[in-house]
């Protein structure tokens, strides 16, 4: 568990900016999401909101470069697109910054079939029932159902 600051230091810029950098050191953080866990740790929310805009302006709060490495690191283990922006709607992104991120990132419909690949092997699913089951872990990593049918070659027959 977090420790509590001091009463006097719930205010006091210099212990949330102290806080806020050794949460960053960690890993790249959303501000919403800095924000809130510093609000957890009892730092007064208006100080909080002007600490975390220094950061900003100094670009060691930068949420552009966290989204991109958040997609980047889903994707690569092997999550698509729709789990990501799960994810991130959950972190507290705003929805117009989701959709820029995610059609920047990764190829979905070869992350789909690679991933494919990694899991069952080579050879393309024969049987529906494994088509389906196939279907059904992909759907389940967050890819499209257009990008599950090109991974399990199941794309219907054009005349």
């Amino acid at each position: 568990m977090a420790k509590r600051p001091r009463p006097e230091a719930a205010g006091d810029s210099r212990a949330i900016r102290a806080a806020a950098v050794a949460l960053l050191a960690r890993r790249d953080h959303f501000s919403a999401e800095l924000g809130r866990k510093l609000a957890e740790r009892g730092f007064d929310p208006d100080a909080t909101r002007e600490v975390l805009e220094e950061l900003t302006t100094e670009r060691l709060l930068d949420d552009g470069r966290c989204l991109e490495r958040f997609v980047a690191y889903r994707a690569e283990r092997g999550h698509g697109p729709v789990r990501i922006a799960a994810d991130l709607k959950a972190q507290g992104v705003p929805a117009e910054r989701i959709a820029p991120a995610l059609e920047a990132g990764a190829d979905w419909r070869s992350l789909a079939r690679e991933v494919r690949r990694r899991k069952f092997g080579a050879a393309a699913p024969v049987s529906w029932a494994e088509k389906a089951r196939q279907a059904r872990f992909l759907q389940y990593r967050g890819f499209s159902s257009d990008d599950i049918r090109a991974a399990i070659g199941a794309e219907p027959e054009l005349d």
